[in-house]
């Protein structure tokens, strides 16, 4: 019973890392890379599809993107859904290929940033946190219900600490590195 609660918790704190990890990759540092218009949606035939679904996303060099839509009829859409996104990115487009430049982060855009991936760490150590609390909830239950002793639930809530305690320091680790990343011109 103890082991359902310390992996359910590990599992569902493994995936905060990799929601922290998704969101962190959405922020846009000096270098051009296709996860960057992951988030972005386009209208095709009525219905909102994400651009991987509808063109080919491609990396021309350290500071471009190009994108070919699958069809002629796309280029439009994709131009505005690339220019109305919250990236403030400005898509040129040649014949059928859309070519995205990265415009150089300024210092004021990069602190900006740096608050965000903060704010973004921020919300993955509570998330962290909650998960540590549920479980530890759940081990008074269980030892109101007479099924554990107090020794064994003394020894789980700080096997559950330790974990939560691991997971922080992932938490701290991967927006140190980002920072870093975001501080390279």
């Amino acid at each position: 019973m103890i082991d359902e609660i310390r992996e359910d918790a590990d599992s569902r704190m493994a995936k905060s890392i990799e929601a922290l990890k998704h969101e962190l990759s959405k922020l846009r540092t000096g270098r051009a890379h296709t996860s960057l218009l992951d988030h972005i949606t386009v209208e095709y035939y009525g219905s909102e599809m994400p651009l991987s679904q509808v063109a080919t996303v491609k990396v021309e060099d350290a500071r471009t993107l190009s994108v070919t839509p699958w069809e002629k009829n796309m280029v439009a859409p994709i131009e505005k859904a690339i220019m109305t996104s919250d990236l403030g990115l400005n898509p040129a487009t040649a014949g059928t290929v859309i070519r995205v430049p990265l415009p150089p982060l300024t210092e004021e855009r990069r602190k900006d940033m740096i608050r965000l991936v903060r704010q973004e760490g921020e919300k993955a150590r509570v998330a962290i946190r909650n998960i540590r609390r549920d479980a530890i909830h759940h081990l008074k239950g269980l030892l109101k219900e007479k099924e554990i002793s107090e020794d064994e639930e003394r020894r789980a809530q700080e096997a559950i600490q330790k974990l939560t305690d691991r997971y922080v320091d992932q938490v701290e680790k991967l927006v140190e590195a980002k920072e870093k990343d975001l501080m390279t011109i």
